[in-house]
């Protein structure tokens, strides 16, 4: 009888809980938009930040309610753009990476609007960089401008060390279901490199060099289940 007592309480469990369980989905998209990034030297190089664009693709597979996962393949400009006081001149190095990040998904609303948090690890390659200046660099310690204001010219000749990159995510943003399968998302997200671009030795003139983006983004996902 007590058996039986519990397989009859087992049968009501599971009944229960296949009724309550959350039908997960699979959805696949794109996004674009914008970034704003600088690099963290030590010491420090006067900057601000450097606007550049992305774009990627989107996977999202949601098992339970309020959570799931994100995996994405973006291509992002970063790097920085220095300041100089009382003085034309401009220096901007950036950098193009593809990058992987993989995150967890929690989100929170209704069957039309939801609002959402990402976070987590992301890793990157740099496919290609370039400099654009209006004076030559490359001889900056031969103008007096930098001579008389003791700055750090270094950078401006530095050979890339670290092409690999890593570093943490964690983003906020809203969506909003146009339909059945297809919705659009708005996101903004912060990345903190930790690994330097450049060589950080005792010897070398910056012990770092990490990235850091900002980027806001505009995408649409569509529901394969």
């Amino acid at each position: 009888m007590r058996r039986l007592a519990a397989l009859a309480m087992m049968l009501v469990a599971l009944a229960t809980f296949a009724q309550t369980h959350y039908d997960g989905n699979i959805a696949v998209g794109g996004k674009a938009g914008l970034t704003l990034s600088r690099v963290n030297f030590n010491p420090s190089v006067p900057q601000v930040l450097l606007p550049g664009a992305m774009a990627g693709v989107t996977f999202r597979y949601i098992e339970e309610k309020h959570f799931g996962l994100i995996a994405e393949l973006n291509m992002e400009q970063r790097g920085w753009k220095e300041t100089f006081d009382d003085a034309d001149y401009s220096f901007r190095h950036r950098f193009t990476y593809l990058q992987l990040p993989i995150m967890t998904h929690i989100y929170f609303g209704n069957q039309r609007v939801k609002v959402f948090f990402n976070a987590g690890p992301e890793v990157g390659i740099m496919i290609a960089d370039g400099v654009n200046s209006n004076f030559d660099y490359k001889e900056a310690a031969g103008i007096q401008y930098f001579d008389e204001n003791s700055r750090h010219i270094e950078q401006y000749t530095l050979d890339i060390k670290n092409r690999f990159d890593y570093g943490i995510s964690a983003g906020v943003g809203m969506e909003v279901n146009l339909n059945r399968r297809g919705s659009l998302l708005l996101e903004g997200r912060f990345y903190y490199g930790l690994n330097d671009v450049f060589s950080n030795h005792k010897s070398d003139t910056f012990s770092g060099s990490s990235g850091m983006c900002i980027m806001v983004s505009l995408g649409y996902l569509y529901r394969l289940k």
